[in-house]
């Protein structure tokens, strides 16, 4: 199923083909309850018809009806529901506050062409970053990097990372590899588990994950990596490991993980440059030992490091401010 937000840029692709224009409309920051988070997108036209969520709708209706009374003058800018914001919208019933960023879309080429890039990096054929002028009609895209976050306002521009969802590819099932999927999906990540071993995929089956019954490196050679993946290998097993590292370092994803002791780490390593040609820097892109220092020793304690891990580095923070 398509997300939400790649629903958004199709639709608003859609009106402006046919000579609409559209306001598209995304979430700067939130403070308290808040259900979706900076990042997220709304498109709407003048007669009401919108597509997308702001908060999960305790805002929708307001905004919505402020956009067909005309209140919002058709350049960039940000308002603000909640703590003060947009009148007569002071508090909002969760007691959240949430500022949005608001984009009159004219129906032109220039407008096309900027959806369908969007289109191009929220399908992972790239990431993309927006950088959006306050006060006026400005608007530019930059190259994207996974790390740091998602959402960057400063007076003469907000900065605003758009890409795929992140993608977990679990390279072999494990029960490190269960809890992982697990903590994923609540994550909200897309989760991929590669495998071809028939007898330890039988009986697995867990909603909102993609099984793919063949070796992991394969699945990477054809293409099944993009710039927002987290590859971790979690078998012990190096048949399936060491040819998935391999792979995985010719790729763009941002994170690349193996599980095992120091000693095992090493040997890895060793072995991946001795054998598999990986130079120093590909070498450096390889978590191993994977995960944080937690004193993990279950696989779900194991599994919460991994996953810690990978957030952290989404997430741009140093090993050493953790």
């Amino acid at each position: 199923m398509d997300s939400l937000d790649l629903q958004v840029i199709q639709q608003a692709q859609h009106w402006v083909t046919a000579g609409q224009p559209v306001w598209l409309c995304t979430v700067l920051s939130t403070f308290g309850s808040a259900p979706r988070g900076p990042g997220a997108m709304l498109v709407a036209m003048a007669s009401g018809e919108h597509r997308g969520s702001l908060s999960g709708g305790c805002v929708e209706e307001d905004f919505m009806e402020r956009l067909c009374t005309g209140q919002f003058a058709p350049v960039n800018q940000v308002v603000r529901y909640g703590d003060g914001g947009l009148a007569p919208t002071l508090e909002l019933p969760c007691g959240g506050v949430l500022e949005v960023l608001i984009e009159y879309l004219a129906p032109e080429p220039q407008t096309l062409e900027h959806l369908e890039l969007l289109r191009q990096a929220l399908t992972g054929q790239c990431l993309t970053t927006r950088g959006v002028t306050p006060g006026g009609l400005t608007r530019r895209v930059l190259p994207g990097t996974v790390n740091g976050p998602r959402v960057q306002v400063a007076a003469h521009e907000i900065l605003i990372r758009v890409g795929p969802v992140v993608r977990l590819l679990l390279a072999g099932l494990s029960p490190v590899a269960e809890f992982c999927a697990n903590f994923a999906l609540a994550l909200g990540y897309e989760v991929v588990v590669c495998d071809p071993r028939p007898q330890v995929l039988e009986g697995f089956a867990l909603p909102g994950v993609h099984v793919h019954p063949r070796l992991p490196s394969v699945f990477i050679e054809e293409g099944g990596c993009h710039a927002a993946t987290a590859v971790v290998a979690l078998t012990h097993d190096p048949r399936l490991d060491d040819l998935t590292l391999m792979e995985a370092v010719r790729t763009e994803a941002f994170y690349i993980g193996a599980m095992g002791s120091q000693r095992t780490s090493d040997k890895r390593i060793e072995r991946l440059a001795r054998i598999g040609g990986l130079d120093a820097r590909a070498l450096a892109r390889i978590h191993a030992p994977i995960g944080l220092r937690l004193g993990s020793k279950t696989p779900a304690e194991i599994a919460l490091a991994v996953m810690a891990d990978i957030l952290r580095v989404s997430n741009g923070i140093g090993r050493r401010d953790v």
